[in-house]
C-alpha cells in the first residue's frame, strides 16, 4: 500500500480489492470454460481468423496453467500473447487479455516489467468499454502497489484515455479513471500533467449523482491540494465552491476529503479572499456545523481549518459573530478536546474576543477540562494559554480565580504524569503583578472559596530564585492569612497552611520572620492538638470484621 494514505482509505482499498479478487475469479471460471467449448469444435480451427483463435487459446491456456508461477506469468511468449489480444479487433480477446491483467495485478509479488505496458495503452483505447473498465481497474491495483511507474504512464500517453473515461457516462469507469487519476497525481512531476487536462473533468464528476464517483473524484482534488502549484491552478479553475458545497453532503467520506482539501487551501493566505467570497459566510457556517458532527475525524479535521483560517483577523471576527464558542464549547466536552482547545487558544490571543469568551462561561469549560484531562501536555499547555490571555480581560480576573481554572492548574502541577519542564514553565511564567493579586486574594478569607484556591496555587509554586523574589515583599501579608488558616476548624485550610509553611521554609528569610511570630504559637498548638487526637485514636481499639459485617 502506497504511503500517506489514512486508515480509513487504505481499509476501503482493501475492501474493494476482495471484492474484485472474487469477481476476477468467476470471470476467470468463465473464459477458461468458454475456450475450452472453442477447442472442441472443429469450425474454429478452418479458416485463418479461427486458426489464430487457436493459437491464442492455446497460449491463454498454457497461461493459465502457470499462473501461480510468476516468471512464466510475465515471460516473452506471454507478451507476445497478450500484445496479439490487445491489438485484435475481436472484442472478447481484448477482454481476455484485460482480464489477464486483471489477474496480474492481484497475484504480482513485484513490478511489471516496462515492456508490458504496451499492451495496457491499447486496451485502453479500446472501442469496448468493459475492455477499458476492466484494464483501467488493472492500471489502479498496480498504481496502489507501486508495481508500474507513474511517470512511464504519463510518458506512454495513458492520460488521455483515463481522463476520457470521465466522459464514459459509467460511474464503474468513472470511480477506476479518478483512482488512476489520484494515483498518478501522488507523483509532483506528474501533477502538471494532471492539471491540464483533469481538473475540468475532476470538478464535473465531484457534483455527479453517485456517490461512489464523487468520493473517487474528490479524493484526487484531495491529492492535488498538496503542491502550491496545483492548489493555485485548482482555485482558478472554480474548485473552491465545489468543495464548500461538498462539506453539505450527508456522506461522511465527502465531508472529510472536501474538508481536508480546503484545510491545504486556506494554508495559503492568498486563497483567503477566494474562501470567504461566498456569499453568507457560507464556508464558514459549515464548518462550524461540520465542527458538531458525530465522526470525530471530521469534527477535528474542521477545527483544523477554521483554526488556519483564525490567523486572519477578519475571519476571527466572522467566526465571533456566528457564535462559534458554542459548538466548540460542545466539542470540549469529548473525548478528544484538542483540536477545539487549539482554536479557542488562537481566539483568546485577540483581546477583542476575550470578553465575550468569559461572558460564553468558557473559563468554567477550562477548568472542568483541566480536570478530566490532568495528563495531557497540549491541553493543559493550551488552556493554560487561554488563561493568561483572559485574565487580562477588565472583566475576567475575578472569573478566573472564581473559577475551576485554579484547581484544575493545580491538580495539574501535581500530577505524576506530566513532564517536569511543564511543571518548572507552569511556576516560571508567574508574574509580580499575579503574585500580588494571589496574595491579596488568599487573605479574603469572607470568601473562603476564592481565598483557599489562590492561597493552593502559591502553595505549589516551585521555590526557585526568581519565585523567592517575586514572594519576599508579600511575606507579612501571607504571615497573617496563613494565621487563619490554621485558626480555622477545617482541616482543609490547615493542611494547606502547614504545606504552604513548609514550602516557604526553604527561603531563609520567611524561616527568620517566622521564628517568635503568632503563627509558630498558633502552629504549635495545632502540632498539640494533632498528637492530643493521635493518642485518643490510639487508645480505640480497632473494630473486628465480625462487627461490622454480622
Amino acid at each position: 500500500m502506497a504511503s500517506g494514505f489514512c486508515e480509513n482509505c487504505i481499509q476501503l482499498l482493501r475492501e474493494f480489492a476482495a471484492h474484485l479478487r472474487k469477481v476476477c475469479k468467476e470471470f476467470e471460471e468463465k473464459i477458461r470454460d468458454v475456450f475450452r467449448e472453442l477447442g472442441l469444435c472443429t469450425c474454429c480451427w478452418s479458416t485463418p481468423e479461427r486458426s489464430f483463435l487457436r493459437r491464442t487459446y492455446q497460449e491463454l491456456n498454457s497461461l493459465h496453467l502457470l499462473r501461480d508461477a510468476e516468471t512464466k506469468l510475465l515471460d516473452q511468449g506471454s507478451l507476445q500473447a497478450l500484445s496479439r489480444l490487445a491489438t485484435s479487433e475481436n472484442t472478447d480477446l481484448q477482454r481476455t487479455a484485460a482480464m489477464y491483467y486483471l489477474h496480474l495485478s492481484h497475484h504480482l509479488k513485484s513490478p511489471l516489467p516496462d515492456a508490458f505496458m504496451e499492451p495496457v495503452m491499447a486496451l485502453l483505447l479500446s472501442a469496448d468499454l468493459d475492455v477499458q473498465k476492466t484494464i483501467s481497474l488493472s492500471l489502479v491495483n498496480l498504481l496502489v502497489k507501486n508495481y508500474v511507474c507513474k511517470e512511464l504512464v504519463i510518458e506512454m500517453g495513458m492520460l488521455v484515455p483515463i481522463l476520457e473515461l470521465f466522459q464514459s457516462g459509467d460511474a464503474t469507469a468513472q470511480c477506476h479513471s479518478c483512482a488512476c487519476v489520484t494515483m498518478l497525481a501522488c507523483s509532483e512531476l506528474n501533477r502538471e500533467a494532471v492539471l491540464v487536462d483533469g481538473i475540468i473533468p475532476l470538478l464535473a464528476l465531484a457534483r455527479s449523482y453517485d456517490p461512489q464517483v464523487q468520493q473517487n473524484a474528490t479524493w484526487a482534488l484531495l491529492h492535488l491540494t498538496q503542491s502550491d502549484c496545483s492548489t493555485r491552478i485548482l482555485c482558478q479553475a472554480g474548485a473552491i465552491p465545489v468543495l464548500v458545497l461538498l462539506l453539505q453532503s450527508s456522506d461522511s467520506v465527502l465531508q472529510f476529503y472536501s474538508c481536508t482539501a480546503l484545510c491545504n487551501i486556506a494554508a495559503v493566505p492568498e486563497h483567503h479572499p477566494q474562501l470567504l467570497g461566498i456569499g453568507g459566510h457560507f464556508l464558514l457556517k459549515s464548518l462550524l456545523t461540520l465542527v458538531s458532527s458525530s465522526v470525530r475525524k471530521n469534527s477535528t479535521q474542521a477545527c483544523r481549518c477554521l483554526q488556519t483560517l483564525s490567523k486572519n483577523v477578519l475571519i476571527q471576527e466572522q467566526l465571533m459573530e456566528l457564535d462559534c464558542v458554542l459548538p466548540l464549547k460542545a466539542l470540549l466536552k469529548t473525548s478528544s478536546p484538542e483540536s477545539a482547545v487549539t482554536l479557542l487558544c488562537a481566539l483568546s490571543a485577540h483581546p477583542p474576543n476575550n470578553d465575550v469568551l468569559v461572558s460564553e462561561g468558557l473559563l468554567d469549560e477550562i477548568g472542568q477540562l483541566l480536570h478530566r484531562h490532568r495528563s495531557s501536555s497540549v491541553i493543559i499547555t493550551q488552556s493554560c494559554k487561554i488563561i493568561t490571555d483572559l485574565q487580562s480581560s477588565c472583566m475576567s480576573q475575578q472569573a478566573v480565580m472564581e473559577s475551576p481554572c485554579l484547581s484544575g492548574l493545580l491538580q495539574a502541577l501535581v500530577s505524576p504524569a506530566l513532564s517536569d519542564p511543564l511543571k518548572s514553565n507552569l511556576s516560571v511564567t508567574v508574574t509580580s503583578e499575579q503574585v500580588s493579586r494571589l496574595v491579596t486574594l488568599a487573605g479574603q478569607t469572607q470568601n473562603p472559596q476564592l481565598s483557599y484556591n489562590s492561597a493552593a496555587i502559591i502553595c505549589k509554586l516551585d521555590m526557585t530564585g526568581e519565585v523567592v523574589q517575586l514572594l519576599r515583599p508579600h511575606y507579612v501579608t501571607m504571615l497573617d492569612y496563613l494565621l487563619a488558616f490554621l485558626q480555622k476548624k477545617d482541616v482543609k485550610f490547615q493542611q494547606l497552611g502547614i504545606v504552604t509553611i513548609l514550602n516557604l521554609k526553604k527561603d531563609a528569610e520567611f524561616s527568620s520572620l517566622l521564628a517568635g511570630s503568632e503563627l509558630e504559637v498558633q502552629l504549635r498548638t495545632v502540632h498539640v492538638q494533632t498528637e492530643e487526637t493521635r493518642r485518643l485514636l490510639q487508645m480505640i481499639q480497632p473494630l473486628s470484621p465480625s462487627s461490622v459485617h454480622p
